[in-house]
Order: structure tokens, then C-alpha cells, then sequence
């Protein structure tokens, strides 16, 4: 099987890659994070950054097997029923594109709750706080987040097929 070099970002260069490659490219990660203004601002921010941080991460492990779109973001204040079909969008759409898999990544707790509303695989993670943490130690503590994904995803991809 041809491996697809580079990485799976959503960007052009790599869509147009993924476009030439998608008998390969099966799965679809997706971070999924709220924005809040005042005071869960910082809060908010530190989530983005540890999903963001992860998903980077996670992409490049598994070059040329998933693309990384880019994240739903969502205002914390939104009612729940239309985050949500605002995702079931997305994920028709990607459906409908070919992707067998799909991953929604987040640390937002609430969205356990919701799992068996959508059709891809929900994983939630709590934040790790990193913003006192030296690049060396995030970079270690995200790995080992990953490792653990790598796993999951494993078993996800065995049990579909």
C-alpha cells in the first residue's frame, strides 16, 4: 500500500494530497472546543490550546491515514440542541465525502452526554493544564495523551472495518 508523505492538515497543499490519496486517508479527526468570553475566557483558551496541541500531535503519528479538519468551535452560551445539529451537519457532510471514521476529540465534559447522538466516535480528555509547563514537559505530557489515542483509534479502526 502507497503511504502518503507529509502531513494531513487543512490546508491546500495537504487537501489537494488527501484528494489524490483518499482510498487511503479513511478517518476524519475533528477537535471540538467552546469559546467563552469573561470570566472562563482563560479557561476557554487553555482548552483550545491542549486540543489543539494534541490533535497536531495525533495527525502526525498517523500520517497518510487521517486528515485533520479544522476544529468546531462552538460559544459556550449556545443551547445545546443547535451546537449539536450544527455538528450532525458537519458530520453528514464528511459522511457523505467517504470517510469511514470520524474522531471528535474534546475536553469539553459535556459532550459525553451526547455521544450517542452523533455516528463517530466521541473522546473525551480532561485538559491538562500546560501554560506553566516548559515546551520539553508539554510535549511529554501530550505524547502520552497520544499514546493512548493511538490505541483507541486501533481498536475503533479493527472494530469498523
Amino acid at each position: 500500500m502507497q503511504k502518503v508523505g507529509g502531513k494531513m492538515k487543512w490546508i491546500p497543499q495537504d487537501v489537494e494530497t488527501y484528494l489524490n490519496a483518499k482510498e487511503y486517508v479513511d478517518t476524519a479527526v475533528i477537535p471540538i472546543y467552546s469559546v467563552s468570553v469573561g470570566g472562563d475566557m482563560k479557561q476557554s483558551a487553555a482548552m483550545a490550546e491542549f486540543i489543539t496541541l494534541l490533535t497536531s500531535h495525533l495527525e502526525r503519528q498517523f500520517t497518510g491515514r487521517l486528515l485533520l479538519f479544522p476544529p468546531f468551535t462552538y460559544l459556550k452560551v449556545e443551547k445545546t440542541e443547535k451546537v449539536l445539529g450544527d455538528l450532525q451537519i458537519w458530520e453528514e457532510n464528511i459522511v457523505n465525502s467517504e470517510f469511514k471514521h470520524i474522531f471528535y476529540i474534546t475536553t469539553e465534559i459535556e459532550w459525553r452526554t451526547h455521544e450517542n447522538e452523533v455516528d463517530g466516535s466521541l473522546i473525551w480528555l480532561p485538559s491538562l493544564p500546560l501554560e506553566n509547563m516548559s515546551d520539553s514537559q508539554k510535549m511529554e505530557m501530550i505524547d502520552s495523551q497520544v499514546k493512548q489515542l493511538l490505541i483507541l483509534f486501533t481498536q475503533k479502526w479493527h472494530e469498523n472495518g
